[in-house]
């Protein structure tokens, strides 16, 4: 499977997360976010920076509860909250901020 992105083609996996992180940019964010119907905003990117930066980190990408603390600890409570993170990310904020922001598929994620 591929994306087509500014005339060539970035493999993806069957559930469309990028085969190659290098692929990862932006603009590639935004058009992996708009085939799940979102546009991204500057609270979507605090989120997709976050996890980006947690997996350059610690080289994972945490379950939902560790996620949503760490995101508490650094963000402030609110964003770190289940509601908030599944209104900016509909359908799993662990799955869908991986896949928009060009990280591997989340072991947790069947």
């Amino acid at each position: 499977m591929a994306i087509e992105y500014e005339g060539r083609y970035l493999a993806t996996d069957p559930e469309g997360f990028l085969l190659d992180l290098n692929d990862w940019n932006r603009k590639v964010a935004a058009l992996l976010a708009q085939q799940d119907g979102i546009e991204l905003s500057e609270y979507h990117w605090e989120i997709i920076d976050f996890c980006r930066d947690y997996y350059h980190e610690y080289g994972i990408i945490p379950i939902m509860r560790i996620l949503a603390r760490a995101i508490r600890d650094r963000l402030g409570a609110a964003k770190g909250e289940s509601l908030y993170l599944y209104r900016l990310f509909p359908q799993g904020p662990v799955r869908q901020v991986a896949r928009i922001g060009g990280l591997p598929k989340p072991p947790s994620c069947i």
